[in-house]
């Protein structure tokens, strides 16, 4: 029996980076993950695909380890890099977007969207309570990787 629990997410912001140099890093899987908290280890499984291993949360008896891949492509002249959910690896399937603009060379517009769904090994009766908070915790996580892109690109355009 499992709880699935899906996600999805939308941000948008802007930083003081070129675009160029904001693209360069997003689309560089292995340089974006790093600034992405809690993961235990990406793997690049080749043809564009990284399997994600998020650090393991809760007790020792009681936790769960969110596993999965996606295929990732990237296209300069869109400004867009995109991943799609790869079936059968893991514990979720996770796809999004970024798609960046360059604001008259003064600044970069980011826009993030996110779209998943986690399968966490619980009974089902469990999903009113177990919902929110892996929700929860994804929407912290990816709001703290926000944060640590924006601070390497220089701070947020007020």
């Amino acid at each position: 029996m499992s709880v699935n629990v899906p996600i999805e997410l939308g941000y948008e912001f802007e930083v003081r980076a070129p675009c160029d140099e904001v693209f360069a890093l997003l689309a560089d899987v292995p340089r974006s993950v790093s600034h992405f908290p809690k993961v235990d280890r990406l793997t690049d499984l080749g043809d564009g695909v990284y399997k994600w291993e998020m650090q393991k949360v809760g007790t020792a008896q009681v936790h769960l380890q969110t596993v999965y891949a996606s295929k990732y492509a990237s296209d300069k002249a869109k400004g867009t890099v995109t991943w799609t959910p790869v079936k059968g690896v893991g514990n979720a399937l996770v796809g999004g977007s970024w798609q960046v603009a360059d604001r008259q060379g003064k600044s970069t517009k980011c826009v993030l969207k996110i779209q998943g769904k986690v399968d966490v090994p619980l009974p089902a009766l469990m999903k009113p309570v177990v919902g929110p908070v892996v929700e929860g915790e994804f929407e912290k996580l990816v709001e703290k990787y926000i944060d640590n892109l924006i601070a390497t690109f220089g701070g947020e355009v007020g």
